[in-house]
């Protein structure tokens, strides 16, 4: 996974902090196919994601209607549906508008 450089403010991250269970079983097939998806929506702009002790995984989107869309979609809803039910002892979704940035690369 790469850092997501080609992003232009304001925009807005949405930051998806879990803890997860010790049931993982069909939690990567799922989170592959939830980052497939996203990229197919509207004002999808990119995503970033690291996972120690917890994970933490950040998209970023054009707009806050964007966000609400996503969050609205079908296949997006049961999978967070089954992330409570099997996957996450704990998360914590935080949305983000980025007023500026600034990096460093070798």
């Amino acid at each position: 996974m790469k850092i997501v450089t080609n992003l232009k403010p304001p925009y807005y991250a949405v930051i998806f902090t879990t803890v997860v269970s010790d049931n993982l079983q069909g939690y990567h097939e799922t989170a592959e196919k939830m980052e497939a998806l996203a990229k197919l929506q509207k004002g999808y702009l990119g995503i970033e994601s690291a996972r120690k002790d917890i994970g933490i995984t950040v998209s970023y989107w054009e707009t806050l209607d964007d966000i609400v869309a996503w969050k609205n979609n079908i296949e997006h809803t049961a999978a967070r549906d089954l992330g409570r039910e099997k996957w996450y002892q704990q998360y914590q979704l935080r949305i983000c508008k980025v007023e500026r940035e600034y990096g460093f690369k070798k």
